[in-house]
């Protein structure tokens, strides 16, 4: 394990010991994979990991009085959301020895990307009275790990919700919409939402089963995936700063959006983009419907 060299007195790794994460799941628990390929925005994680502590000698190694008190945390951070934020905090202000067990639950929309898992043991309480070489500040790290697990799937990777149109401002038999809001430089998870129509059971269907699709639903997923790379590009392309010499910050909607149309136009500047959707609309409809290889079901 890497650890940071710290300006104070940190236990040994041994004062620990950290069983793996564990995903919950409809018939009990398995190990916490590197990368969850049926991943979509409908679904929550449950994950739990069991944690030894000795706490005597986490302190003592430490320089820390035998009542300092400790406390164990688990935190999580989304690379595709930018979005990160404390899981569960458990105070340990004994000698006691017995598992600690972190159970807790992430929201699919929270989550995208890569998901970061991070445990580690603090110095619960500001401590006045420490020696200089000895941790003081509350929040104080005198352990830590993280694991990393990989977020993906078949469905188009946005956060999404299902709604009837029929309330909203949309044509109530529009199959979906995605809504694009703020600037470029905004976090791409806050700008984009799927929206998708709850009266038109084909489209909802194929996102329920997007992790067990049969022919029909991956046929209307390349559907909403086109046509969301569509929308995409031509918002894109119609802010006169999203350009070759573009840099956008890393993360945010225009970082995406330049990624997604390198991906769909590889070796074409965005003026010679631009230029031909503006000149000929019909045949970069076809351009773009070729790149994303629409209802190329495998």
């Amino acid at each position: 394990m890497t650890r940071r060299v710290l300006p104070y007195r940190v236990p040994t790794d041994d004062v620990l010991v950290v069983e793996p994460w564990r995903l919950v799941v409809e018939d009990g628990e398995v190990p916490l994979p590197e990368a969850l390929p049926d991943w979509d925005y409908q679904m929550n994680l449950r994950v739990r990991r069991t944690v030894h502590v000795d706490q005597d000698r986490a302190r003592r190694e430490s320089g820390l009085p035998p009542d300092a008190a400790l406390m164990l945390s688990a935190a999580w951070t989304a690379t595709g959301s930018n979005l990160s934020g404390p899981a569960q905090q458990i105070r340990l202000s004994g000698a006691e020895e017995s598992p600690i067990e972190f159970d807790f639950r992430l929201r699919s929309t929270d989550l995208g990307g890569l998901l970061l898992l991070d445990t580690a043991l603090l110095l619960a309480e500001r401590w006045t009275d420490a020696r200089p070489s000895s941790p003081r500040t509350a929040g104080s790290v005198l352990w830590s790990d993280r694991r990393a697990v990989r977020l993906q799937g078949d469905a188009p990777q946005f956060p999404m919700a299902v709604i009837d149109f029929a309330r909203t401002s949309f044509p109530d038999n529009a199959a979906w919409h995605l809504q694009i809001s703020g600037g470029l430089e905004s976090a791409t998870m806050g700008s984009l939402l799927l929206l998708v129509n709850e009266q038109n059971t084909v489209t909802t269907t194929a996102f329920q089963k997007a992790a067990k699709s049969s022919t029909l639903d991956r046929i209307v997923l390349s559907a909403v995936y086109a046509d969301a790379a569509r929308v995409m590009v031509e918002h894109a392309l119609s802010h006169d700063d999203f350009n070759d010499d573009a840099d956008f910050p890393e993360g945010s909607l225009g970082a995406t959006l330049l990624n997604l149309v390198d991906q769909l136009f590889p070796g074409q500047s965005i003026t010679d983009i631009r230029l031909r959707q503006r000149q000929s609309p019909a045949l970069f409809a076809s351009d773009l419907q070729a790149s994303v290889r629409i209802f190329e079901v495998p």
